[in-house]
């Protein structure tokens, strides 16, 4: 019985995402990002573009959880970023961007060492793609973070990483 409730809410969410006319742009979007920074493995993505510019904000809500021998960890982060597109004209609805942000998290632990407060700042590039016949927007980007609070000493004052990948259900 449980599951008939489960089926129509998919059906009614298909049938919505099946009649909003698709498009190569859109206004705002929210989905997930899957990222491999020292603050979020899996976030809320909100990214939404400031009137008629190519410049856009990208809100980020996650987490991630750690653990070693003996020791578990868990981060709890925001962050948000200001990205500026460019289209690439050979393909509609493909562009790149670039633009900076600003992260926040705490990390909670049983273990001292491994609690407290970060911040961090961070360039960011990657791609974004919006498909023409679905609301469907799909991006990969780096976030290269210098951390300004450091919430304990494993963290990096550079990292260099944070590959990330979102795909968010669009809106017009």
């Amino acid at each position: 019985m449980r599951k008939i409730p489960h089926f129509v809410i998919a059906l009614m969410f298909l049938l919505s995402a099946a009649s909003v006319k698709a498009q190569d742009t859109y206004k705002s979007a929210l989905g997930l990002r899957i990222g491999d920074g020292y603050y979020d493995l899996v976030s809320a993505s909100f990214k939404t573009f400031l009137g008629e510019s190519p410049g856009a904000l990208e809100l980020n809500v996650g987490f991630r959880d750690y653990g070693v021998i003996g020791y578990n960890w868990f981060n709890v982060s925001a962050s948000l970023s200001y990205q500026y597109h460019f289209d690439i004209k050979p393909v509609p609805g493909l562009r790149w961007f670039v633009g900076a942000g600003v992260t926040a998290f705490n990390t909670f632990s049983s273990y001292s060492d491994y609690r407290g407060f970060g911040l961090g700042v961070f360039p960011t590039g990657g791609v974004d793609y919006k498909f023409s016949k679905i609301p469907l927007d799909v991006s990969a980007d780096i976030r290269p973070t210098v951390g300004i609070i450091k919430p304990y000493d494993y963290y990096d004052d550079f990292y260099v990483g944070n590959f990330g990948m979102a795909a968010r259900y669009t809106f017009r």
